[in-house]
């Protein structure tokens, strides 16, 4: 399919840095023209650039360091991860998404019976195996140090055929105009399908992530299932999670758990 032609020649400039119309035709076995009819649609996603006898990958936003984001808002992320554990039912399936703040709801779930966790995160990997009683399905791809997480088609395929009761999802940016958002077009559209295969979506997200936009969007704030986070957020947010039933969960001082 051309879809998955395009995403495996996009990871393969972006690994490459820059590359000749010709070295693309020889690695996808396509024509030259081929080969150009592609480019321009990469060339919307904004991640490759023109250059002289062939295309360039983009810079991509700078993304903090895994290390970093841990030390940041390191307790509002263990208390949002308590919280999000308590929407775990025994017997059910979860995906967890990459992240500083999503692993974190794994410590939690040692009590719980019959739980199958699905993740491209080597993080939630590397904590689930701490818990015998939990089943844990690995989505294969490229490892990305900067995420420590797998991605790709070998993962975006595998999630095709996979379904989750809850899909607990972490995210660069959030507002109300873009919703969830990303900073790569790859590991956004890994997001994409894992909430499309997903009975229901939460947010995990502590109060620096909200009124913030990232470069690519992956999900509307409004069909989310529920926010946990570590401060109450602002009125416009209210308004819209009391609209569309979302349920809101924020620490003890912050009122445990308020459904509007």
């Amino acid at each position: 399919m051309r879809a998955d032609r395009l995403n495996l020649m996009e990871e393969y400039i972006m690994r490459q840095g820059t590359v000749s119309l010709e070295d693309l035709a020889a690695q996808f076995e396509i024509s030259i023209n081929t080969v150009r009819r592609d480019l321009k649609t990469l060339l919307q996603r904004n991640t490759v650039s023109k250059v002289y006898g062939g295309v360039a990958a983009n810079a991509q936003p700078m993304l903090l360091s895994l290390s970093e984001r841990d030390r940041r808002n390191r307790e509002a992320k263990k208390v949002i991860g308590e919280l999000a554990a308590t929407l775990v039912e025994d017997n059910s399936s979860i995906f967890l998404d990459s992240g500083s703040t999503t692993p974190l709801l794994l410590p939690f779930l040692g009590q719980k019976n019959g739980v199958t966790v699905v993740t491209h995160s080597l993080r939630a990997l590397t904590a689930a195996s701490k818990y015998p009683n939990l089943k844990v399905i690995s989505l294969g791809g490229i490892y990305n140090p900067v995420t420590s997480s797998f991605g790709g088609i070998a993962a975006m395929e595998e999630l095709q055929s996979i379904g989750v009761r809850t899909a607990f999802m972490a995210a660069t940016g959030v507002s109300l105009e873009t919703g969830l958002t990303n900073t790569t077009y790859l590991e956004a559209e890994l997001k994409q399908r894992a909430v499309q295969h997903a009975g229901r979506v939460v947010l995990m997200a502590d109060h620096s992530k909200f009124d913030y936009s990232s470069l690519i969007s992956f999900f509307d704030f409004k069909s989310l299932y529920a926010v946990v986070t570590d401060q109450i957020p602002g009125q416009a947010y209210l308004d819209v999670i009391r609209e569309h039933k979302i349920l809101l969960m924020t620490p003890p001082s912050e009122k445990l758990k308020k459904e509007y």
